[in-house]
């Protein structure tokens, strides 16, 4: 497949350039970039450009859609940071810039703006030494998949905002005002939480008491006689007191109004569409983070407003426990693996004699994961360890050299940050007694703490590789299925680490639940071969979101 890049020009412009040898070269103004990149992608090519989210909202706009990419932010990320990859191959004379390029401002859908960052960078470059460090890696391979799904989720990512999720305004304050009274003045609480902070402060008889306020609050319950040392729910839940039950309603009702009241209305919601942006590999384990309208923590009480247009349906899927599924695959650890042909995985291990009972396959798997190797989890850890040695074995040999102060990967090669702090700069002496207090006890919780993030990197890591997998897959998938403009087709229109959810004709309907779990097929074998490992997707195909099993 031709390789072609694209890069801006000095004055406006662009210019196309194919990266094969004697590759010829064309230059448009910046009127002709959407027609010229149409052009060429009727062709089928993989466009090469600095960074998606400068060049991907323009062309949707234009209604181009386009198939394959390498962004060469992302691609530079990774790459930089992978244990398998010569760095010395990545050193160039503007690679300080590329360390430090940061996606382009949301709600710029010019193609050329003002002072950017990127035009002070060579993106021919830049290819040439990432290509060279992919062929000079011992996992050039398994790098190269990781550069292509991340580069296919940041299209996805910028397709789903383009797209926008679905959100019934008129549902939405409907919700609002049963939940919290009418839309109150500016400066003023609904009436709901305003019934709320009275009851407060009538049990704790501070009747100036302010509840939005922490320092206020944690005053008014120390002087109630409350042993309290913090004002957060799950300290309040432990208390038997009248103030208890209405002040956990009105912090529920606060968060609520906060996060999704009809200012994130106002501010967020616009043509009957959710439109916030996703941002690829925002999070160091690959994860996704997002800018806008907290995307990433949409609650299940504002759910019901995302209602399907008139005549089509939508499609929410999610993977049962996926990160224990990956761990299995990645480690190649048989007997966990039969647990996960299981829908259940944690009954899977029930079945297979790990333990007794589902709740001690979840403590005890999430422990080893999370690093909760002590109390009710730890005492799962040795029955876990006889069962699924290699499972087991993976992340503690990760956890192990993240206290060393070693670099982790991924499966595919994503590597973790190096640590930082005098214990990371101090070699583990294995010989010597571990103190209670002092300097070196300090180092010690900070070295064991490190090993907590790295063993769970790597099964973090791998999981969010998985997922763009997914997505890369499925979003081709869907193309395919339908015809016309791409709002016309179905489409992804949200994203969740294991959470998608695609709008579709009615019609269609069944066919996306297809291929959603056809595409989740095609990423455990593109990660784990032929290894036998299962990710059973529960799908449903609903009017409104919430609906969704």
């Amino acid at each position: 497949m031709d390789r072609v890049l694209l890069r801006r020009l000095e004055g406006g412009g662009a210019e196309l350039r194919d990266r094969a040898d004697g590759g010829g070269v064309t230059r448009v103004g910046a009127d002709e970039v959407a027609g010229a990149v149409a052009a060429r992608e009727g062709a089928g090519v993989r466009w090469v450009w600095d960074d998606t989210t400068r060049w991907y909202p323009a062309l949707l706009a234009a209604g181009v859609r386009v198939e394959r990419c390498t962004d060469l932010r992302l691609a530079h990320a990774v790459l930089r940071r992978s244990p398998f990859v010569d760095r010395s191959l990545l050193t160039g004379a503007d690679t300080a810039g590329w360390d430090a390029l940061a996606p382009a401002e949301t709600g710029d859908a010019a193609l050329f703006p003002l002072d950017d960052p990127a035009d002070a960078l060579d993106p021919a470059a830049e290819d040439d030494r990432q290509q060279a460090a992919l062929a000079a890696s011992p996992q050039g391979g398994r790098l190269a998949l990781l550069v292509a799904a991340e580069s296919s989720g940041a299209l996805v990512a910028a397709e789903m905002t383009a797209a926008g999720l679905p959100w019934r305004t008129d549902v939405h304050e409907r919700l609002l005002t049963d939940l919290l009274g009418p839309r109150p003045a500016p400066g003023l609480r609904p009436a709901e939480l305003e019934r709320l902070a009275g009851q407060v402060r009538s049990a704790l008889a501070a009747p100036d008491l302010n509840p939005d306020s922490p320092a206020e609050l944690l005053r008014a319950l120390q002087t109630a006689g409350l042993p309290v040392g913090d004002t957060r729910s799950w300290t309040l839940e432990r208390l038997e007191h009248p103030v208890v039950a209405p002040l956990l309603e009105y912090k529920r009702l606060a968060r609520l109004l906060a996060a999704n009241g009809w200012s994130w209305l106002d501010t967020w919601v616009r043509d009957g569409r959710f439109r916030p942006t996703f941002l690829p590999g925002g999070v160091v384990t690959g994860r996704w983070a997002s800018h806008g309208g907290g995307a990433l923590s949409v609650p299940t009480a504002v759910r019901p407003a995302s209602v399907a247009d008139q005549g089509w349906r939508l499609v929410v899927a999610d993977v049962a426990q996926l990160e224990p599924r990956v761990l299995a695959g990645m480690s190649g650890d048989a007997a966990m693996a039969e647990a996960a042909r299981a829908a259940d995985l944690y009954e899977g291990m029930v079945a297979g004699g790990a333990v007794a009972t589902r709740a001690e396959a979840k403590l005890g798997i999430l422990g080893a994961m999370y690093g909760g190797t002590r109390g009710e989890s730890g005492r799962m850890l040795p029955r876990l360890a006889r069962r699924y040695p290699r499972a087991i074995d993976l992340v503690e040999q990760a956890a192990r050299a993240g206290e060393r102060g070693e670099v982790v990967h991924t499966l595919l090669g994503r590597g973790s940050p190096q640590p930082t702090g005098a214990w990371a700069q101090r070699p583990l002496d294995l010989g010597e007694a571990p103190e209670e207090t002092g300097p070196r006890a300090d180092r010690d919780r900070e070295r064991r703490a490190w090993g907590r993030f790295t063993r769970n990197f790597v099964v973090q890591g791998t999981g969010a590789e998985w997922a763009l997998c997914w997505l890369a897959d499925l979003r081709n998938r869907l193309w395919r299925l339908g015809d016309g403009a791409p709002a016309e087709r179905p489409h992804l229109v949200f994203f969740l680490h294991d959470e998608v959810v695609v709008h579709t004709p009615e019609a269609l309907a069944p066919a996306v639940a297809g291929e959603v779990r056809a595409a989740a097929v095609t990423a455990g074998r593109l990660l784990f071969g032929g290894f036998p490992v299962d990710f059973p997707l529960v799908v449903s195909v609903v009017g409104s979101w919430a609906d969704a099993g």
